[in-house]
Order: C-alpha cells, then sequence, then structure tokens
C-alpha cells in the first residue's frame, strides 16, 4: 500500500521502527541525500557521455545505501556499506578525470551546457547534504565514513561537471 496514514500527524519511521517528526534534522539529512539521487537520475538524460553516466548510476546505488544508514540510528537494522574502498573508487574517478582537463586558473561559472549544470545543481545539493549530516553529528553520531563519501561526492560531481563543460567548449571551438 503506498499510503499508510501514519505520517499524517507530521512524523514519519525509522528503519528500527521509532517515531521521529519529519522535520528533524535526521529526516532532514536522508531526505536530501533522496533528492541527491533523483536529481542525478534526472541528470543522467543530459549527460552523453557513458562513463560518466555509469559513474552516476553506481553513485545512485550507493545512495540508497547512505540514506538507509541515516535512517538507522543505532546502526542496527541496516549495516553499514559504505566504506573506504567507495572513497578511495571516488578519488580514482576524480584523478582520471582530472587529467583530462585543464588547470582551472580561477572560479568557474556553472552551467556552460545542461548537463553541467544539473551536475553543478547536483553538487550543491551533496553539499547540503553534507551540512545537515554535519549539524545531525553533533547531536548523535553520524558514521565518519559517510560524511567522507558525502564530502568526496561533491567533489566527483564537481569534477564531473567541469569536464563537461571543457568538453562543451571544445566543441563550440
Amino acid at each position: 500500500m503506498i499510503y499508510t496514514r501514519t505520517g499524517d500527524q507530521g512524523t514519519t519511521s525509522l528503519l528500527d521502527g521509532s517515531r521521529i517528526r519529519k522535520n528533524s534534522i535526521r529526516v532532514d539529512s536522508y531526505g536530501t541525500i533522496d533528492e541527491l539521487n533523483s536529481l542525478l537520475g534526472f541528470g543522467k538524460h543530459f549527460v552523453t557521455n557513458e562513463d560518466i553516466i555509469g559513474k552516476i548510476h553506481i553513485v545512485q546505488r550507493e545512495l540508497f545505501a547512505v540514506a538507509s544508514e541515516l535512517a538507522d540510528p543505532k546502526g542496527e537494522i541496516y549495516p553499514a556499506r559504505i566504506g573506504d574502498a567507495e572513497i578511495s573508487r571516488f578519488e580514482v574517478w576524480i584523478d582520471e578525470y582530472v587529467k583530462l582537463m585543464n588547470p582551472v586558473p580561477k572560479f568557474i561559472v556553472p552551467g556552460s551546457s545542461q548537463a553541467s549544470g544539473i551536475l553543478h545543481v547536483a553538487r550543491t545539493v551533496c553539499r547540503r547534504a553534507e551540512r545537515l549530516m554535519t549539524a545531525l553529528d553533533e547531536r548523535e553520531s553520524v558514521s565518519p565514513l559517510l560524511m567522507k563519501y558525502v564530502n568526496r561526492l561533491s567533489d566527483v560531481l564537481y569534477t564531473f561537471a567541469r569536464f563537461l563543460e571543457e568538453e562543451q567548449e571544445l566543441v563550440n571551438l
């Protein structure tokens, strides 16, 4: 059933069955991760680079794990799925694409194409998720690996957007 009526009073269930206000920092944190996942799904339709599309799809699957871990405050229902391997993989992706680009001598204006523009928007949503997770971590512990993952993900999105901008500039020459 799509509707349960259990949230009609402004609360929602966490994975352990406990109820929490929908405007809590925890719900805002995993809700923003969900927003990021949806935005990346939309953004893939503007990207023509098959490698980046594939990498975004990997990220989308992992964002379900991030949101689930955030929705399990005691870590008892949903075991941690994000670890050092995913973070290291992000660093490899960043290094791989940075090698293909010119150095950035100044601030860039985001959005020279629809593809880069949507990835820059996704990057800012990712940064918002990171800020919310940081605020949550001040009250309740958040896995340092999740924090690192989301931080590095924003770097990945920035790198992909920049690469697509340079690619677009070459087409316009």
